[in-house]
Formats: structure tokens, sequence, C-alpha cells
């Protein structure tokens, strides 16, 4: 009976250890063909990149060569106009040189007449008034010792003194 229980042990136990290296080996072959398959498919699509890169190339150096002959067009039609403009602008120029001649000796005199009419009113106004205006519009109420005396909107009453400053009055 001994003997039968141990046949039984070694039988329970030889399945176990040849059902976990089949597992092992099942495993490592799947993980095999995944690795395989992954790696056909990262080529793939390298490729596949090099021939979108390629392409995309190629419509660079196309459209960079339509920018050039662009730039080529239009530099060549800046410098014509350039040539028409000023083609142009000398014959304006001698037609204008004489009547500018002529605007400008007229605004000389008259340059002069504002200046020296310039001159006499603003000594006039000088003159006139020895004391600055206030910076506010305040109302004028009276007067206090020969000044003009300004009532501010707070209710304040002053004077503008001979510095231009504002000397407050109490009552």
């Amino acid at each position: 009976m001994k003997k039968f229980v141990l046949i039984c042990f070694l039988v329970v136990f030889s399945t176990n250890f040849y059902a976990q290296e089949s597992t092992a080996k099942e495993t490592k072959a799947k993980s095999e063909t995944a690795a395989k398959k992954a790696k056909a498919k990262a080529d793939k699509a390298a490729t596949d990149a090099k021939k979108e890169a390629d392409k995309s190339k190629k419509a660079a150096d196309k459209a960079a060569d339509a920018s050039a002959k662009a730039t080529k067009d239009a530099a060549k039609s800046k410098s014509d106009a350039a040539k028409a403009k000023k083609d142009s602008k000398e014959a304006s120029t001698k037609a204008d040189v004489k009547k500018t001649e002529a605007k400008a000796d007229a605004a000389s005199k008259a340059a002069k007449k504002d200046a020296t009419a310039t001159k006499k009113t603003a000594a006039k106004t000088l003159k006139e008034t020895n004391e600055k205006a206030p910076k506010t519009a305040d109302k004028v109420t009276g007067e206090y010792n020969g000044k003009k005396v300004y009532t501010g909107p707070k209710g304040g009453k002053y004077y503008i003194n001979k510095n231009g400053n504002k000397t407050y009055i109490q009552d």
C-alpha cells in the first residue's frame, strides 16, 4: 500500500512539471511570433514613412522652384516700375521747379507778415493780463484786494496771486 501511494504522488508531481514546461514553451513561441509580427509592422511603417517623406520633399522642391521664379518676376517688375517712376519724376520735376519757386516766394512773404502780426498780438495779451487764468473753469464770484475771487466746485474761495498760485480766502 505504501508503494501505491508513492507511485500516485510521483505521477501527480510529474504531470505538474510537464504542464509548466509546455506552457512556458507555448508562451515563448507566441511571444516570438508576436515579436516577428511587430517587427514586420514596424518595417512596413518605416518604408511608408520614407515614401511619404520623399513625396513631401519633391513637393517642397517644386514649391521652392515656383517661389524662386515668382521672386525673380517680382524683382523684374519692381525694377521696371522704378524706372518708369524715375522717368515720370524727372519730367514732373522740371515743370514743378518753376511752380515751387513762385510758391516759395509767396509763402515766405506771407510767413513774414504772419510772424510780425503774431508778435504784436502776443505782446498785447501779456500787457493786458498780469495774472494767470485758473486751470479749472471755476466761477468768478467777486474781488479781494484788487484780484478776482473764484469759487471752486466744493465751495472754496480763492484768488490767483502774483506767482500764479491759488491763495485761499477764509470767511
